[in-house]
């Protein structure tokens, strides 16, 4: 079995092997028949708007070919990220927004051949951990149980749902946090404040 390596790319190397990654996608994806075209097309729309995001980045994983990716961006600290939450954010999630250590992970594509079963969750972890995160979060369709049920698997948590009905896509998201930070009597979610991971300027 060929090795898996895992490599960083910036937005024009992304921008370079956007086809690719939307073949990737394609591949990995249950598509319905006849669906093919517009699930790549709406793909490389997502894609482009992301790497549009500040601090954008994107995770590939290798072997002879494109085997998986993971990408995201930075939460804003206006707390924008998290506009249409159905509750009241807790008060960790709101202060780790505000000193900017929320990462969110806002695709993860895996070739469905791979032998590697747990490439999806080293690539996530991987890519948290360069952006020095505190915090992981992502959004998932409420219809997608199998995604859920794989981020949980991970030890990320629901903690509610997003609604956003003007965006194109799903209108209503669950959103799964992941705390990155260490566990202690004091903070047993992990999600305290910590200096020490403050995203490098």
């Amino acid at each position: 079995m060929d090795a898996v390596r895992l490599r960083r790319l910036n937005r024009w190397q992304t921008e370079s092997l956007k086809e690719d990654l939307a073949d990737l996608y394609v591949e990995s994806s249950d598509t319905a028949a006849g669906e093919g075209y517009h699930d790549r097309q709406d793909f490389l729309r997502r894609l482009t708007d992301d790497v549009r995001r500040p601090g954008f980045a994107m995770l590939v994983a290798e072997t002879t070919t494109l085997v998986g990716c993971a990408f995201g961006s930075p939460v804003g600290r206006d707390g924008s990220w998290w506009q249409g939450f159905d509750a009241t954010l807790p008060r960790n999630i709101e202060q780790l927004t505000a000193s900017g250590h929320v990462f969110a992970v806002t695709g993860i594509v895996v070739h469905p051949h791979q032998r590697d079963r747990d490439l999806a969750r080293r690539l996530q972890e991987r890519l948290l951990v360069d952006h020095h995160a505190s915090l992981g979060a992502t959004l998932v369709p409420v219809a997608d149980d199998a995604a859920r049920a794989a981020f949980q698997s991970w030890g990320w948590q629901v903690i509610g749902e997003v609604h956003r009905p003007l965006d194109p896509g799903p209108a209503v998201l669950r959103t799964l946090v992941l705390p990155l930070g260490r566990r202690a009597a004091t903070n047993p979610d992990g999600l305290a404040h910590n200096a020490g991971t403050q995203r490098p300027a």
